[in-house]
């Protein structure tokens, strides 16, 4: 996994880098180049299966939403049904790999997190509440789902998922505080960093 792991590494830092201080150019290349890097990853794992496949389709629809949201005139509504599919897609593959178990404090305290989140922006949001409140709550579903996989079996596998699904949901808390609450500068860098981290965790799973 060295080599894909090296191209990953370096198109995403080449992303991050751009999103706080290069040239608008930059993160038209390597933001799906490094999303299409993490497809051939994830393709090459040694056993896909139904989970992996999900995995794989989840990834399409986030370069999908992402190149949604490059467009000179961004289709903001489409991209977060793009995204809000990927988390439901890795939702899925998550639940399909997990025996049902329920770790009490983990959904309480996202659920407090939902609710901070979605209290802090709902009055800047206008027609764009139920398509964000929808995609929280998959995000935050994703997020249980991973932690659930972790705090029954503590294994190498469960805590990638978790990370991972935890980057996601950071990445979408600073993207939405950013764009409906406060700007500043930092937030693209931090994003894009959550952002590849996440997928590129839940994609090394399919090693593990």
């Amino acid at each position: 996994m060295s080599w894909p792991f090296l191209a990953v590494f370096f198109s995403g830092w080449l992303f991050v880098d751009a999103s706080y201080r290069g040239p608008r150019w930059q993160r038209w290349v390597f933001k799906p180049v490094t999303l299409l890097l993490m497809l051939l990853m994830a393709w090459q794992a040694p056993v896909l299966g139904a989970a992996g496949y999900l995995i794989v389709f989840g990834l399409l629809a986030t370069l999908i939403g992402d190149a949604l949201l490059l467009l000179p005139r961004e289709r903001v509504l489409y991209a977060i049904g793009a995204f809000f599919l990927s988390h439901l897609l890795y939702t899925l593959s998550f639940a399909s790999q997990m025996t049902f178990s329920l770790f009490w404090p983990l959904p309480l305290t996202l659920l407090v997190i939902g609710a901070l989140l979605l209290a802090t922006i709902w009055s800047r949001l206008e027609e764009m509440r139920w398509p964000i409140a929808t995609l929280v709550a998959m995000t935050l579903l994703m997020v249980w789902l991973a932690g659930e996989h972790y705090f029954l079996r503590s294994t190498d596998f469960g805590f990638s998922l978790l990370a991972g699904a935890s980057l996601l949901l950071l990445a979408n808390i600073v993207w939405l505080l950013n764009r409906y609450r406060f700007s500043f500068r930092a937030a693209d860098a931090i994003v894009a960093f959550c952002y590849f981290t996440g997928h590129f965790l839940i994609v090394r799973s399919l090693y593990l």
